[in-house]
Protein backbone atom coordinates (compact mmCIF):
# COMPACT_ATOMS: atom_id res chain seq x y z
CA UNK A 1 0.00 0.00 0.00
CA UNK A 2 1.54 3.31 -1.11
CA UNK A 3 2.40 5.81 1.52
CA UNK A 4 1.30 9.43 1.58
CA UNK A 5 4.84 10.57 0.96
CA UNK A 6 5.11 8.42 -2.22
CA UNK A 7 1.80 9.83 -3.51
CA UNK A 8 3.04 13.39 -2.96
CA UNK A 9 6.30 12.65 -4.81
CA UNK A 10 4.43 11.08 -7.74
CA UNK A 11 2.09 14.10 -7.88
CA UNK A 12 5.01 16.55 -7.89
CA UNK A 13 6.71 14.47 -10.63
CA UNK A 14 3.59 14.57 -12.81
CA UNK A 15 3.30 18.36 -12.39
CA UNK A 16 6.99 18.86 -13.26
CA UNK A 17 6.66 16.61 -16.33
CA UNK A 18 3.60 18.55 -17.49
CA UNK A 19 5.49 21.84 -17.04
CA UNK A 20 8.43 20.55 -19.11
CA UNK A 21 6.13 19.33 -21.91
CA UNK A 22 4.29 22.67 -21.92
CA UNK A 23 7.61 24.55 -22.06
CA UNK A 24 8.86 22.48 -25.01
CA UNK A 25 5.67 23.04 -27.01
CA UNK A 26 5.45 26.79 -26.38
CA UNK A 27 9.21 27.31 -26.83
CA UNK A 28 9.15 25.78 -30.33
CA UNK A 29 5.99 27.52 -31.52
CA UNK A 30 7.86 30.19 -33.51
CA UNK A 31 10.02 27.68 -35.36
CA UNK A 32 6.97 26.23 -37.15
CA UNK A 33 6.73 28.04 -40.52
CA UNK A 34 3.21 29.33 -41.04
CA UNK A 35 1.91 32.24 -43.14
CA UNK A 36 -1.25 34.32 -42.94
CA UNK A 37 -2.54 36.12 -46.00
CA UNK A 38 -5.41 37.81 -47.69
CA UNK A 39 -6.20 39.28 -51.09
CA UNK A 40 -6.62 43.04 -50.69
CA UNK A 41 -7.74 43.90 -54.20
CA UNK A 42 -8.54 42.06 -57.42
CA UNK A 43 -9.06 43.18 -60.99
CA UNK A 44 -10.10 41.16 -64.02
CA UNK A 45 -10.16 41.90 -67.72
CA UNK A 46 -10.38 40.33 -71.15
CA UNK A 47 -7.14 39.93 -73.08
CA UNK A 48 -9.05 38.70 -76.14
CA UNK A 49 -12.27 36.75 -76.81
CA UNK A 50 -11.04 33.54 -75.20
CA UNK A 51 -8.44 34.67 -72.63
CA UNK A 52 -8.75 36.76 -69.50
CA UNK A 53 -6.51 37.93 -66.71
CA UNK A 54 -6.93 38.40 -62.97
CA UNK A 55 -4.63 40.68 -60.99
CA UNK A 56 -4.50 39.89 -57.28
CA UNK A 57 -2.92 42.30 -54.79
CA UNK A 58 -2.36 40.55 -51.47
CA UNK A 59 -0.68 40.86 -48.09
CA UNK A 60 1.22 37.99 -46.48
CA UNK A 61 2.44 38.00 -42.89
CA UNK A 62 4.89 35.55 -41.36
CA UNK A 63 4.38 35.22 -37.57
CA UNK A 64 7.06 32.53 -37.23
CA UNK A 65 10.76 32.88 -36.45
CA UNK A 66 11.72 31.37 -39.82
CA UNK A 67 11.83 33.18 -43.19
CA UNK A 68 9.67 31.90 -46.07
CA UNK A 69 11.53 31.87 -49.42
CA UNK A 70 9.26 31.30 -52.43
CA UNK A 71 10.12 28.23 -54.48
CA UNK A 72 6.96 27.87 -56.57
CA UNK A 73 3.74 29.83 -57.17
CA UNK A 74 0.46 28.69 -58.72
CA UNK A 75 -2.95 30.26 -59.21
CA UNK A 76 -6.03 28.15 -59.87
CA UNK A 77 -9.52 29.19 -60.92
CA UNK A 78 -12.42 27.27 -59.46
CA UNK A 79 -15.13 27.63 -62.10
CA UNK A 80 -18.83 27.97 -61.29
CA UNK A 81 -19.37 24.30 -62.23
CA UNK A 82 -16.62 23.19 -59.83
CA UNK A 83 -13.97 22.46 -62.46
CA UNK A 84 -10.46 23.75 -61.67
CA UNK A 85 -8.13 25.45 -64.14
CA UNK A 86 -4.52 26.42 -63.51
CA UNK A 87 -3.37 29.85 -64.66
CA UNK A 88 -0.29 30.95 -66.49
CA UNK A 89 1.39 33.55 -64.25
CA UNK A 90 2.95 36.70 -65.65
CA UNK A 91 6.62 37.14 -64.79
CA UNK A 92 7.99 40.15 -62.94
CA UNK A 93 9.65 41.33 -66.16
CA UNK A 94 6.43 41.12 -68.21
CA UNK A 95 4.13 42.81 -65.67
CA UNK A 96 4.95 46.35 -66.85
CA UNK A 97 4.20 45.42 -70.47
CA UNK A 98 0.93 43.70 -69.51
CA UNK A 99 -0.29 46.81 -67.69
CA UNK A 100 0.99 49.17 -70.39
CA UNK A 101 -0.98 47.42 -73.16
CA UNK A 102 -4.07 46.77 -71.00
CA UNK A 103 -4.75 50.13 -69.35
CA UNK A 104 -8.17 48.92 -68.14
CA UNK A 105 -6.34 46.83 -65.50
CA UNK A 106 -5.09 49.97 -63.78
CA UNK A 107 -1.73 50.68 -62.17
CA UNK A 108 0.72 48.37 -60.45
CA UNK A 109 0.40 48.95 -56.70
CA UNK A 110 2.82 46.30 -55.46
CA UNK A 111 5.85 44.38 -56.69
CA UNK A 112 5.15 41.12 -58.48
CA UNK A 113 5.64 37.99 -56.37
CA UNK A 114 8.36 35.86 -57.88
CA UNK A 115 10.55 32.88 -57.12
CA UNK A 116 13.15 33.53 -54.38
CA UNK A 117 11.11 36.39 -52.88
CA UNK A 118 11.58 36.34 -49.12
CA UNK A 119 8.92 36.87 -46.47
CA UNK A 120 11.03 37.71 -43.42
CA UNK A 121 10.51 36.11 -40.02
CA UNK A 122 7.97 38.13 -38.01
CA UNK A 123 7.45 40.35 -41.08
CA UNK A 124 4.93 41.03 -43.81
CA UNK A 125 4.96 41.92 -47.50
CA UNK A 126 2.49 43.24 -50.07
CA UNK A 127 2.77 41.67 -53.51
CA UNK A 128 0.71 40.99 -56.61
CA UNK A 129 0.31 38.31 -59.27
CA UNK A 130 -1.25 38.43 -62.73
CA UNK A 131 -2.89 35.14 -63.68
CA UNK A 132 -3.94 34.47 -67.29
CA UNK A 133 -6.77 32.00 -67.76
CA UNK A 134 -7.86 30.45 -71.05
CA UNK A 135 -11.50 31.41 -70.51
CA UNK A 136 -13.54 34.45 -71.58
CA UNK A 137 -13.83 37.21 -68.98
CA UNK A 138 -17.52 36.44 -68.39
CA UNK A 139 -16.60 32.87 -67.37
CA UNK A 140 -13.78 34.13 -65.12
CA UNK A 141 -16.11 36.59 -63.41
CA UNK A 142 -18.70 33.83 -62.83
CA UNK A 143 -16.10 31.60 -61.14
CA UNK A 144 -16.31 30.68 -57.46
CA UNK A 145 -12.75 31.50 -56.37
CA UNK A 146 -9.12 31.94 -57.29
CA UNK A 147 -6.70 29.96 -55.13
CA UNK A 148 -3.15 31.25 -54.75
CA UNK A 149 -0.64 28.57 -53.69
CA UNK A 150 3.03 28.98 -52.76
CA UNK A 151 5.73 26.59 -51.65
CA UNK A 152 8.80 27.42 -49.56
CA UNK A 153 12.29 26.27 -50.59
CA UNK A 154 12.23 23.77 -47.69
CA UNK A 155 8.81 22.33 -48.55
CA UNK A 156 6.10 24.05 -46.45
CA UNK A 157 3.12 25.30 -48.45
CA UNK A 158 0.77 28.27 -48.13
CA UNK A 159 -2.64 28.74 -49.73
CA UNK A 160 -5.02 31.68 -49.72
CA UNK A 161 -8.38 31.76 -51.47
CA UNK A 162 -10.08 34.79 -53.00
CA UNK A 163 -13.83 34.35 -53.42
CA UNK A 164 -15.03 35.93 -56.66
CA UNK A 165 -18.59 36.33 -55.34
Amino acid sequence: MPTTRLMILVGVGVVLLAAVVFGVFTGNKGSHLELNGQVIKSRTGALDESNSVALLDFRISNPSNVSFVVREIKATLEKAIGEKMEAQLTSKGDMKQLLEFNKFLGAQYNDTLSIKDKIPARGQIDRMVAARFEVPQAELDKGKAIVLWMQDMDGPEFTTTYKLH
